[in-house]
């Protein structure tokens, strides 16, 4: 299916929800209890946070009876901060940290639990599962950022999540939980929305819900969402100079020479979302529910969302038309009901996701020329040729596809949650697959020079990637006595992650001349990787079957279509099976939790997280094993005042065991080792206060996240630090994780009061605050070429500090409401993430958040 009847959708389902008829609104159904009437407010509504009844634990609980550090965003308070997608939201959870190039690639982070470098499609799988209502739905090239419209709640589970969650929770999960169809009332909204964005142009966004009854068992609800993001990065006039004539220590930049005149414009990084979800609930009888859901969206972003300081500020200069197109859909299934006292719960779903992109690998191509001409005289860039033998323009792109499949089932049953000696268990399964495609292209290389029947490629990866979980879990808690409860529970897990397929640099065995000093007259070939690695009829690699002059060196056939050959594989009894990664082990969770009265509740946990291990590329590099979080943790939480003080917070000691870290090494291969351990020592808290019609929030968490020992340049147990033969310190003892602010916190003040006797007025102000961070691990780095040893902090820098201030104010009436806002009030330029154009360059770019945008938002509910 295209994405144009996807869009089609959205729209007609916007207009529908304009168009219906309306119905008097009433309270939606709600399990808990109600609050008392202390915390409820003069304008008659409850504190949001007080009323939210959670899942956490697989049950619905209210938040403040549950022993889990964990922070809940819920319905209002997501419309009151205007929220509607992954960047927004994790402003408000200081436990969360991430790394970003765009939306939608973006590596999330809990409590410090980052090394970097994290994101590649052949690297680690992420730390932090995030799930949609009961389904994971995390990938490894990055975050689903699901657009956040008629949302129930956003759960921040922070910590090991190892017994309930499983493997991509080592540090913690992020869960958002929809709305779902209501049977006993007709219902919509629509809300609409206009911006603008400083230094930048203008955007907006169209939003619609409807809740329709179908019968007196079955109810179907529609969501509906379309929103363009203006850009605010502009590409500046750039030139580049390659090598001309060669000299004896390098070159001459005399060579070819060009700019991008042609593409120089104003706010390239423009975006639009849109997509749907809907959801159809039947209740078979008082006892089993029946609620099939499917969702679709698709981003479409053009252009580059990092600028380059060094050319101003918004400022960079790319030489080709650069896109992105995300689409995935989602199809899950969830049945529950009852089998005598117990629940019982099925979940599972299928998630389709296909992410395309074109990007301009120029300075690549930039910074080899310098690379090699420094490194032994091939200036001229004489191996960028074509089919006559003509030196052509060396600029790059690449052509990417990462075609992500995920199917999900798990199944479990608990006894009820009045019993004192309460259990849940269950089993789980997961299969995720990832067709990947990168084709680094160079207009009119000649054939010879090009991947083997490929002509223009210099560089293909095509592999197909699969990982496997199986679990079964369990927990069981007993109330020793009424204020004391103690439980324990585990996770059996085994894994098998498998990686096929081809990487690499063409090969014209003509040029073979039987030994590594003599290399094909092309650097654009390699003796070691791509075509060379490919294995033989023999058993051996087509380089190691020349080497050692085996009679026959021919090729065995291709295992993924549309490569030359297989070079990422196992030979095994005469053919090719994928290289494969297998693991099993054991992960728990000890609580023990004490109420000595009402509204007081201390904990204390022991758990255990862990991520499976996995494939390296290169033949050289020995496979990574998996990594483990040990956590303790004491936390309280406390509701006071009479319900209008909220305080909750955890204290907590982790060791990251051997963790797995991830970089670009020679010919920017992406190698993953196994360091060594880190401490994390950390506070999180978060505040709520209400009083009449003014309400604080207020959340913060500080992190201190450092390596135990030295870690290495090079991986294995031989590994001395030594300074000898590249063996060098990477980061010393102390040094502190990447990414993670050491302070991270957020506060929202409101008041809102009556307008006269139909409405009701309210300001609001927010502001946010992050401390400065590393971007990268490795204090020392070994240049190939010169091999000198630098700290590629020096150049690169940290990623800033900032402090964002967003103000808010409107009007609301019984169905309709109007709002001016403006969000990043002070125009400061906050950055996400801070990398270099490419691993052999020095070229800093910076990805910002969004620029001052002042708009105004009106809706209407019926």
């Amino acid at each position: 299916m295209t994405d144009r009847p996807f869009r089609a959708l959205a729209f007609s389902l916007l207009a529908s929800t304009a168009l219906a008829t309306p119905a008097v609104a009433q309270s939606g159904p709600n399990d808990t209890p109600p609050p008392p009437a202390a915390q409820v407010r003069q304008d008659g509504q409850v504190p949001d946070q007080t009323e939210i009844v959670v899942t956490a634990q697989k049950r619905e609980e209210n938040i403040q009876n549950v022993p889990v550090s964990i922070q809940a965003i819920g319905t209002r308070r997501l419309d009151q901060l205007n929220i509607s997608n992954f960047e927004q939201y994790t402003r408000q959870l200081p436990s969360v940290s991430f790394q970003t190039a765009q939306p939608g690639v973006t590596v999330v982070y809990m409590r410090g639990v980052a090394s970097g470098g994290d994101g590649n499609h052949s690297g680690p799988l992420p730390s932090v599962g995030t799930y949609l209502d009961e389904q994971p739905v995390t990938t490894i090239g990055g975050t689903l950022d699901v657009h956040i419209y008629d949302i129930a709640r956003i759960e921040s589970l922070a910590g090991p999540q190892g017994t309930l969650y499983g493997a991509s929770s080592e540090a913690g999960t992020i869960r958002i939980i929809t709305n779902k169809p209501e049977l006993n009332r007709f219902s919509g909204r629509l809300d609409l929305e206009g911006n603008a964005v400083a230094h930048g142009g203008l955007g907006g966004k169209a939003e619609g819900m409807v809740n329709v009854p179908l019968a007196k068992m079955a109810a179907l609800r529609l969501v509906g969402f379309y929103e363009r993001d203006a850009g605010f990065i502009d590409n500046v006039l750039g030139q580049r100079q390659y090598c001309g004539t060669a000299t004896a220590d390098g070159c001459l930049l005399d060579g070819i020479s060009f700019n991008n005149a042609g593409l120089v414009r104003k706010n390239i990084n423009k975006q639009e979302v849109y997509g749907g979800r809907a959801a159809l609930k039947i209740d078979l009888d008082d006892n089993w529910t029946v609620t099939p859901t499917i969702l679709h969206q698709t981003l479409h972003a053009d252009g580059n969302f990092s600028f380059d300081p060094k050319l101003g500020d918004l400022k960079v200069d790319r030489f080709f038309d650069e896109y992105r197109k995300d689409r995935f859909t989602q199809a899950a299934l969830t049945i529950q009901g009852k089998l005598a006292n117990f629940d019982v719960t099925y979940a599972g779903a299928y998630l389709d996701r296909k992410d395309e992109s074109f990007s301009d690998y120029t300075d690549y191509s930039d910074a080899y020329d310098q690379l090699y001409s420094a490194a032994g005289g091939l200036a001229n860039y004489f191996y960028f040729q074509d089919a006559a033998g003509d030196t052509i323009d060396p600029r790059q792109t690449i052509l990417g596809t990462d075609h992500f499949r995920k199917m999900s089932q798990e199944f479990r049953i608990a006894s009820p949650v009045d019993n004192p000696f309460r259990v849940i268990a269950g089993a789980f399964y997961q299969r995720q697959s990832n067709d990947i495609f990168q084709n680094y292209m160079v207009r009119n290389l000649a054939p010879d020079l090009s991947v083997n029947g490929m002509p223009g490629t210099l560089w293909l990866t095509k592999q197909k990637r699969v990982d496997k979980d199986y679990a079964l879990f369990g927990e069981a808690s007993l109330d020793v006595v009424p204020t004391v409860t103690l439980t324990a529970g585990g996770r059996l897990f085994r894994y098998d992650n498998s990686l096929f397929g081809f990487f690499g640099f063409g090969r014209n065995p003509a040029y073979f001349q039987g030994a590594d000093d003599n290399p094909p007259p092309n650097a654009a070939g390699s003796s070691r990787t791509g075509v060379a690695g490919c294995y033989t009829t023999s058993g051996d690699t087509l380089r190691d079957s020349q080497l050692n002059g085996t009679d026959t060196s021919l090729l065995l056939a291709n295992v993924i279509a549309g490569t030359p050959c297989t070079n990422l594989a196992d030979f095994v009894d005469g053919r090719l099976v994928p290289k494969r990664a297998k693991g099993h082990g054991f992960t728990h969770r000890l609580n023990a939790q004490w109420k000595p009265h009402q509204g007081l509740m201390f904990y204390a946990t022991w758990s255990r997280g862990f991520r499976p291990g996995g494939i390296n590329r290169r033949a050289t590099i020995a496979p990574y094993d998996p990594d483990y979080l040990n956590n303790w943790e004491l936390g309280w939480k406390a509701t006071l005042l009479g319900g209008r003080l909220r305080w909750n917070g955890a204290v907590y000691h982790q060791i990251w065991r051997k963790f797995q870290y991830a970089f670009l090494g020679a010919n920017s291969f992406t190698e993953i080792h196994n360091g060594s351990d880190a401490r994390i020592n950390g506070v999180e808290t978060d505040l709520n206060y209400v009083f009449g019609g003014l309400s604080l929030s207020g959340s913060a968490a500080y992190t201190d996240a450092k390596t135990r020992q030295n870690i290495c340049s090079i991986d294995g147990d031989n590994a001395l630090c030594n300074g000898l033969a590249a063996d060098f310190i990477a980061a010393p003892k102390g040094t502190r994780l990447p990414v993670t602010p050491k302070v991270k916190a957020t506060a929202t003040a409101r008041y809102a009061w009556n307008v006269g006797p139909a409405a009701k007025a309210h300001v609001q102000g927010s502001v946010s605050y992050k401390s400065s961070a590393a971007a990268n691990l490795r204090t020392a780095i070994q240049l190939v070429g010169t091999g000198e040893i630098v700290d590629p902090n020096s150049y690169m820098g940290r990623i800033r500090a900032a402090t964002v201030f967003d103000a808010f104010a409107g009007v609301d009436w019984d169905r309709l409401s109007l709002e001016g806002f403006v969000t990043n009030l002070f125009d400061k330029r906050e950055e996400l993430s801070r990398t270099v154009a490419c691993s052999s360059c020095e070229r800093v770019l910076v990805v910002p958040g969004r620029p001052r945008t002042i708009g105004i938002r009106a809706g209407i509910k019926f």
